[in-house]
């Protein structure tokens, strides 16, 4: 009986590899993206690369355990969701009111260190940042928001 279950497992197993989610693979800087309406330093495009774009961005460097399902498919959803909340290639296509809120939102997201995400930190280590790297995206970032219109921005709840 014990056989047969796992005979059924592994079947099913293998089944699924034919089953491969879409690839988030972009070739080059598309006409959306973040740079075509900030200048994004070197500095902060090298932070980029190394922590935000796998999730952030249509151009995800694939390791090689993503092409066995359904690890593929967890890793798919996890991009998707990245992108769903902030995509760099796609910045540009956002309204005003989005850009803005999204622009403070990198910044904080680093400060209070959720991002990168410690579920991403386990297996890309590089991705983790130094101050310095976090202190270049986070001054980036603010000096953009200092250039939007005021009458986009939310106020911060002011802390007691």
């Amino acid at each position: 009986m014990l056989r047969k279950i796992l005979l059924g497992l592994f079947i099913l197993l293998l089944i699924t590899q034919f089953f491969r989610p879409n690839r988030n693979e972009a070739t080059g800087k598309s006409n959306k993206d973040i740079t075509t309406l900030y200048a994004v330093p070197d500095s902060v495009q090298h932070v980029f690369d190394k922590a935000c774009n796998d999730c952030h961005s249509n151009t995800t460097r694939y390791p090689w355990y993503t092409n066995i399902q359904p690890i593929g498919w967890w890793i798919a959803h996890h991009i998707n969701e990245g992108k769903r909340h902030l995509n760099f290639s796609e910045y540009a296509t956002y309204p005003l009111k989005r850009q803005v809120h999204k622009m403070r939102q990198i910044a904080d997201e680093i400060d209070d260190d959720d991002m990168p995400m410690d579920s991403y930190l386990w297996i890309h280590k590089d991705a983790k940042l130094s101050p310095e790297e976090k202190a270049v995206v986070m001054n980036w970032s603010k000096a953009i928001y200092a250039t939007m219109p005021d009458s986009l921005k939310k106020k911060k709840k002011e802390q007691h």
